[in-house]
């Protein structure tokens, strides 16, 4: 997969390409769906593959720090998509001149001209251009006068529900993990680097791997059994936090925090992926260090527990 940072960047493609549009937060099964029928169509055609992504997303663009919780940062998202047969990934910055490109200038300038698209797989509810003002019946009839097809994404549906990222955030933020699995197709995880914090969870008895996550607002909140990758072949039981860490200094910054079971490497600077298997609870504040103290310890025994029952 070739990645394509910006538009400035993107050379048209001489004999054209087959196209979609989204945020694809998650990446989940069905964006998959999506994505797998462009590729058919890629393939019928002979045409490559080109996923247009947004950052940041729209919403957090106009919405600032109202913005919907991501489920996968840039990066993740990128990763996950050099698995699947997509040939160009084309990231567009969104940002006051693209928010203002009106519906006809999106579709002449940068479908046409600047993609040259042939096939378009899109959802019927898309909006698009200045106010929003484009929509799949535009999409329609431009393809008909310019020479491109377009075709509805459809609904992918999970036992009985219609599988989006708002509602995959609805279940993590229930904690319902094994819903928020079933609709992704993958357990919900984050990534990130580790790096040094200020060492607190060694004096209360639990080292932790620490990820900071740039971002106030998260899809999980509270304390987690976990399993961590990226260190060796094999994941690495544990328990995390996610929160702001209010009995110990009431950061208004999120922290990850990934304590591991019978692990006493050194990994500051690797990129890992933390991975939710279980909620224990919420983040609360505690009367005392001690009573946190305390209340750690009745929750590794919850997480070691799960993992025990875990095949």
């Amino acid at each position: 997969m070739q990645l394509i940072r910006g538009l400035a960047h993107l050379k048209p493609f001489v004999d054209g390409c087959v196209l979609t549009i989204g945020n694809f937060d998650g990446l989940h099964l069905g964006h998959r769906a999506v994505i797998k029928k462009l590729v058919a169509r890629g393939e019928t055609l002979g045409l490559p593959v080109v996923i247009m992504i947004f950052e940041p997303q729209p919403l957090e663009y106009f919405l600032k720090d109202n913005e919907p919780s991501r489920l996968s940062a840039l990066r993740d998202k990128v990763i996950r998509f050099s698995g699947l047969p997509v040939d160009y990934l084309l990231i567009a910055r969104f940002n006051r001149q693209f928010a203002n490109v009106d519906a006809e200038q999106f579709v002449d300038e940068i479908l046409l001209e600047k993609l040259n698209i042939k096939h378009l797989v899109i959802g019927d509810d898309f909006h698009f251009g200045k106010a929003r003002r484009g929509n799949f019946a535009l999409l329609k009839e431009k393809g008909q006068k310019h020479g491109f097809s377009v075709e509805d994404t459809g609904s992918y549906v999970v036992e009985g529900y219609r599988v989006s990222s708002t509602l995959i955030r609805d279940a993590l933020a229930a904690g319902d993990l094994a819903q928020a699995e079933r609709l992704l197709g993958h357990s919900y995880s984050i990534c990130g680097r580790v790096a040094h914090g200020d060492k607190r969870g060694r004096t209360l008895g639990y080292p932790t791997a620490n990820i900071k996550l740039f971002r106030k607002n998260t899809p999980v909140n509270g304390v987690f059994a976990v399993t961590m990758t990226g260190i060796d072949d094999q994941a690495v039981y544990g328990i995390a936090n996610v929160g702001t860490r209010p009995t110990v200094d009431g950061s208004s910054k999120v922290i990850l925090e990934t304590h591991l079971f019978n692990f006493d490497r050194e990994i500051y600077g690797r990129y890992v992926e933390v991975h939710f298997k279980q909620k224990i609870r919420d983040e609360m504040r505690f009367a005392s260090v001690e009573a946190l103290k305390a209340q750690i310890i009745d929750d590794v025994k919850v997480a070691k527990a799960f993992f025990a029952d875990v095949p």
